[in-house]
Formats: structure tokens, C-alpha cells, sequence
């Protein structure tokens, strides 16, 4: 998208610098075929016939248009020769060959008025010339030569364009930067929203695994065995809620991530979600739970959705000691009596797609965790337990009872 940018507008810019370029050039052409000409016919009309035929060159002396010119120079046909030069100023050997002149001479005479020539004076320097015809009687009798040197003129079109390439690449360079700058932030919503879908996949993908291992587990049980096929077959009901609650809960958050879905938040009891969501585990036989009652305000399906996260983090990496879940004035805390994280890592586990250590690896749960407590206020955190394990945290803001209103 840079170069997309930076190409268009030097496209752009190449095409106005170019007709800029032309521009000038024409421009400064005839600004110089101007002044020659007009220099040239203003000389003309001084130069006359006396009544003996002779030329009169003594207006040349005064006037400012002739010490003004650049290069002068009078020629006038003898009978039965050819054009010779009757004046020059500021020397001969700037006004053109002998051949030129003859050929200047023809084209005024052909043309009878004032003819434009670019050559190359004897002196090996080009001019551009202006010949004015001074006419003797009903006849061209001599002519008026002005030149100027294109070479001045010539030197500031150039300079011209080497300011119109330095403004140009300078203006490519610019065009760049910014190009690459708004492409950065019309790009970055869009990266983002792929790394938070790819994101948000291999966290679904870890909130189902479970899940369905146990209900497939659970199946073949109840094939192997036919006389405990009613209680797999309630524990697989009891899975497929389970799994229901997880995709409905799944769907509300990829809503609320993508700014479809504004997060309805509901007062409800954190510690009967709590005790259900424990009772909802495969295996809860090895988790105790002491409560009290607290309401906060939140979304119920996604508060299960750390909660079960929290405890089955804690059984996960407890290695098989028991876990204790306890809720109070906006808080569940979940303790097992593991190993413990390391303290570099109680921070770091809560970033997505971390994994800590081969016994500490946490996977993407503990970032839902921490998700979820932003979206409602608060803040999810590890600590040491005392006398050893890991103590893991949900702080919620917390709806007083009624009861404890005004106390």
C-alpha cells in the first residue's frame, strides 16, 4: 500500500513537472523571439534612405536599444553583390558566417517582414536572431540583425528543473511517510480483528476440548456397559447443557469483542453461579466450596465461563491436591495446594496464548479469566497461598444487600 502510494504520486507529480517543464521552455522561447523581434523592428524604423541613396546609420550611436543589444549588426546589398555587413556591434565575429547571412538575407527578402533564425556565430556560439527589413523605397535595401545568447535563459530552465526533480523526490519521500502512515492505521483494525478472531478460535477450541473429551469418554462407557448406560446417559445430558452454556456464552463474547453486542450486565448471586458452576464439573468430587452471599452485576454466562476456568486451572495444575473455592464481598478465590507458579510467570500466565512452564502451563484459560473480570470492572490476579499452592483471584465490584445497606 506504500508503494501503491508512493507510485501514484509520483505518477502524478511527473506529469505536472513535465508540463511545468514544457511550459517554461515555451514560455521562455518566446520571451526571447519577443524581445529580438521587437528590439530588431524598433531599429529598423530608426535606419532610413537619404535622398542620395545613402543608408544613415547615425541613429545606431544613441539610441538605447542599439548600446543595449547583445549582438548588432546591419547588412545592406550592394548593386550587383551580395549582402555585406555595413555595422556590427559588439563585434563581427558574433554575427553569423558569410553562408548564414546570405541565407538570412533570402529569407527576408522572401518573406518580406521580420524573420526569426536560430546559428551559430562565427565566434562558435549559438544566437537567436531577429532580421527586420529596412525597406528603400518599394525595396528590402538592407536589414537589421539582433541577436541573443539562449545560453542565459537556457541556464535558469535548467535550474528549474533540477528544483522540480529535488521538490518532486522530496515530495515522494513525504508521500511515502504519510502513505505508510495511513495505510499503518487503515490496516490495523483489520490485523487486529484477525489476531482477535484467531485468538478468540483457539480459546473456544480450549473451553470445548474438555467438554467433549468427557462426553465422548462418557459414551463409550455406557456402550461397554449396557447396565450403566442411564447414568451415561445423564451424564451426557448434563455435558450437552454444559456445552450449550459454553457456545451460547462463546457466541456473546465473540459479539461483545467485535462491537455487535453491547455487554448486558444483570444483578445476580455470584455465590449460587459459583456453587453451580462447580457442581456442573466432571469431577467436582475434589473441590469444596464455602460461600456467602454477594450480588454483583454481570453477564452469567460468561462469569461461569472464568469461574470454570479458575477451578479447572486449579485441578489441572494442583496435581490431584485438593481445591478450595471460596466467595466473598466480590471475590472468588480458588486455592490448590500444587506447586505454585513462579512469581515471573503470576503475571505474564494471563496474557493470550501463554503457557508457562511444564508444570505451571496455563494454556488461554487464565486470559478469559482476566478478560472477563475487565469487561465488568475488575481485575483477576495469582498469588503464593499460605503454607504453599497457588491462590487465584476474581475481584468483582460487589451490590450490597439489602440488609447491609447503611451499615
Amino acid at each position: 500500500m506504500t508503494l501503491l502510494f508512493a507510485a501514484t504520486t509520483a505518477g502524478c507529480l511527473l506529469v505536472l513537472a513535465t508540463i511545468a517543464v514544457r511550459t517554461d521552455s515555451h514560455s521562455r522561447t518566446n520571451d526571447l523571439d519577443n524581445a529580438v523581434s521587437h528590439r530588431a523592428d524598433g531599429l529598423a524604423r530608426t535606419l532610413y534612405y537619404d535622398a542620395g541613396g545613402t543608408l544613415r546609420l547615425d541613429s545606431l550611436q544613441e539610441d538605447e536599444l542599439a548600446r543595449s543589444a547583445e549582438v548588432l549588426g546591419v547588412l545592406q546589398a550592394l548593386p550587383n553583390a551580395g549582402p555585406q555587413v555595413r555595422y556590427a556591434y559588439s563585434s563581427q565575429a558574433a554575427l553569423p558566417d558569410p553562408a548564414e547571412l546570405e541565407t538570412i538575407w533570402q529569407e527576408v527578402q522572401h518573406d518580406q517582414e521580420t524573420t526569426l533564425v536560430t546559428t551559430t556565430a562565427a565566434n562558435g556560439r549559438q544566437y537567436h536572431w531577429a532580421a527586420a527589413p529596412v525597406w528603400d523605397n518599394d525595396r528590402i535595401g538592407a536589414t537589421v540583425l539582433v541577436g541573443a545568447d539562449p545560453a542565459h535563459s537556457q541556464a535558469d530552465h535548467t535550474r528549474l528543473i533540477q528544483c522540480l526533480a529535488l521538490g518532486c523526490a522530496t515530495l515522494v519521500l513525504a508521500a511515502a511517510a504519510v502513505g505508510h502512515l495511513l495505510t499503518g492505521r487503515s490496516m490495523r483494525p483489520a490485523l487486529q480483528g484477525l489476531e482477535q478472531q484467531e485468538q478468540f478460535l483457539a480459546e473456544a477450541a480450549h473451553e470445548l476440548r474438555t467438554p467433549l473429551a468427557t462426553l465422548r469418554l462418557v459414551v463409550e462407557n455406557g456402550s461397554a456397559s449396557p447396565h450403566r448406560a442411564p447414568a451415561a446417559l445423564d451424564e451426557a445430558v448434563r455435558l450437552i447443557d454444559r456445552l450449550g452454556r459454553l457456545v451460547t456464552g462463546l457466541l456473546a463474547r465473540a459479539r461483545v469483542e467485535a462491537g455487535t453486542q453491547e455487554l448486558e450486565l444483570t444483578p445476580l448471586r455470584l455465590d449460587q453461579l459459583v456453587e453451580q458452576t462447580v457442581e456442573e464439573l466432571p469431577d467436582p468430587a475434589g473441590v469444596t466450596v464455602t460461600t456467602e452471599a454477594v450480588i454483583v452485576e454481570g453477564d452469567p454466562e460468561l462469569l461461569a465461563q472464568a469461574v470454570r476456568n479458575l477451578v479447572e486451572n486449579a485441578l489441572r495444575h494442583g496435581a490431584g491436591t485438593p481445591v478450595e473455592v471460596s466467595v466473598a464481598a466480590g471475590r472468588v478465590a480458588v486455592r490448590d495446594h500444587g506447586p505454585g507458579v513462579p512469581p515471573e510467570d503470576r503475571t505474564r500466565v494471563f496474557e493470550r496464548r501463554v503457557t508457562g512452564a511444564a508444570s505451571t502451563g496455563t494454556g488461554t484459560g487464565l486470559a478469559i479469566v482476566r478478560w472477563v473480570a475487565e469487561l465488568h470492572g475488575g481485575t483477576a490476579r495469582l498469588s503464593q497461598a499460605p503454607g504453599g499452592g497457588t491462590l487465584a483471584e476474581l475481584l468483582l465490584p460487589e451490590l450490597l444487600l439489602p440488609e447491609r445497606k447503611g451499615g
